[in-house]
């Protein structure tokens, strides 16, 4: 792997990882169509450390949020700086119970994960997928947002989160976009939803790092390509910082319109050249 390749792999996954527009599915149709790289050609480990990247940006973009859910813990046990002191409300804590919750259906794909790793080399049924995740962000444009947040939100509505980001093991549908979307048709505010997707991300990209790395070192490291993985890692954390910043700010009107035009026209040239070609 060379060091260009990495970092413009880092860069496209730290980018459409928050974006709702699927990096599974852009980094598919990248390999599949213009050989970039090949995880089965023993990159898999390069696949891991993008993850790392990505999850590294959401801790960084979320550090006081994540904090503050293991201080308040801490004091919803009695112990740690936060005991002793006055805390009729644990928001923070109550949000991490809720992840939680959503993390729990995560269980359920990952014995269909390697089902859906099969897929990963058909262009055509990824720019089909594609395309589904662009009319899921069109119907989450039409949805009336609610006014739930850390103190609203219900077991009940975290396992729903949790149960349609499950089906975005399948290679291009987004992540962000399905449970933001799933938040939103739970009654939460938009902003939260969005706050509440990044943060789930975290044990998925977690639990998905710690799956593959087994994978990876079955398949054996060649070191040489050590510094390149590194770069793409790095490359991954900053697009990924950039991205969660600007999805932030951007999504406070609570509209996704703009990224699901971007799906289906991406969606559409994807299959139009997997013909091609």
């Amino acid at each position: 792997m060379t060091i260009l390749n990495a970092i413009i792999l880092g860069v496209i996954q730290g980018i459409t990882e928050f974006l709702p527009v699927s990096s599974t599915g852009h980094l598919c149709v990248l390999n599949n169509l213009f050989d970039i790289v090949t995880v089965s050609d023993g990159h898999l480990l390069f696949d891991v450390l993008l993850k790392l990247g990505t999850l590294s940006a959401v801790i960084v973009v979320y550090w006081q949020d994540i904090a503050q859910m293991f201080f308040e813990m801490l004091h919803f046990v009695g112990v740690g700086p936060l005991a002793g002191k006055q805390q009729p409300r644990y928001p923070a804590a109550r949000l991490f119970i809720m992840l939680v919750f959503a993390t729990l259906p995560l269980l359920l794909a990952v014995p269909i994960r390697r089902m859906m790793d099969a897929l990963y080399y058909r262009s055509f049924f990824v720019g089909a997928a594609i395309i589904l995740t662009g009319c899921v962000l069109y119907v989450s444009d039409k949805m009336v947002q609610g006014k739930k947040r850390e103190n609203g939100i219900t077991a009940f509505d975290a396992v729903i989160i949790g149960l349609c980001q499950c089906i975005s093991v399948i290679p291009g549908l987004s992540r962000t976009g399905i449970s933001v979307t799933a938040g939103i048709s739970t009654g939460l505010r938009a902003d939260f939803a969005l706050k509440f997707s990044y943060l789930l991300s975290l044990p998925a990209f977690l639990g998905a790092v710690i799956l593959e790395l087994a994978d990876a070192l079955k398949q054996g490291i060649d070191l040489h390509n050590i510094p390149a993985y590194l770069i793409g890692m790095l490359g991954a954390m900053l697009a990924g910082i950039a991205a969660l910043s600007f999805m932030r700010k951007f999504f406070e009107r609570g509209k996704f319109g703009g990224f699901a035009y971007y799906c289906w026209v991406f969606g559409v040239l994807s299959i139009i050249l997997t013909l091609i070609f």
